[in-house]
């Protein structure tokens, strides 16, 4: 009777890991969601400002058609992006055609004075600073969710219970290009 005693009491025990790595796991998980829930909240709001940044512009520069459709092809990529690494990659591709964007407004200076430019570039800023903030959480809340995964013993009932790795949201350029210092050249 005390061995059978023992057994149930080690079988509860095991019960009870068990059931405190899966729900650990759930809430990392959980936090992981929410994590790219808030930059998917903030990246619609950079898409949503696009258009009307692109109507200010086309006011004044009426010949930078390619300009306007490159931004235009970006935005609709960036918003039909599916994956992690695709919305990473569409996103520095709307980000490159901003850029092209801004650089356009140099040439005008009409344009750069424009109060409803100003304030459009202003919210893009804001919108840009939220979306680095977002992206610093998400790939911490994946740190901690592909570590506590990966953890003995959560990693002997993570793949059985449907717990897999999840992606960073990387620079479009990769970790490479990163750690390259820019070439400088006063030639």
């Amino acid at each position: 009777m005390t061995i059978l005693l023992i057994i149930l009491g080690i079988i509860v025990l095991l019960a009870f890991i068990v059931i405190g790595i899966y729900n650990r796991l759930v809430a990392l998980r959980q936090t992981t969601n929410q994590a790219w829930s808030d930059i998917e909240v903030q990246l619609k709001q950079r898409q949503d400002l696009v258009p009307q940044l692109v109507s200010t512009v086309k006011g004044y520069a009426k010949h930078e058609k390619g300009t306007f459709k490159e931004v235009v092809e970006a935005r609709a990529a960036a918003m039909g992006a599916t994956s992690v690494k695709g919305q990473a990659q569409a996103e520095g591709m709307l980000s490159a055609a901003l850029g092209k964007l801004f650089a356009l407004a140099e040439a005008y200076p009409d344009l750069k004075a424009n109060t409803n430019f100003l304030q459009l570039q202003d919210q893009l800023a804001d919108v840009e600073n939220k979306i680095a903030a977002a992206r610093r959480f998400y790939n911490n809340a994946v740190q901690e969710y592909n570590t506590g995964r990966e953890q003995f013993p959560a990693v002997i009932l993570a793949g059985s219970f449907g717990f897999r790795e999840r992606e960073f949201f990387e620079a479009p350029e990769g970790r490479e290009a990163l750690q390259t210092a820019p070439e400088i050249n006063f030639d």
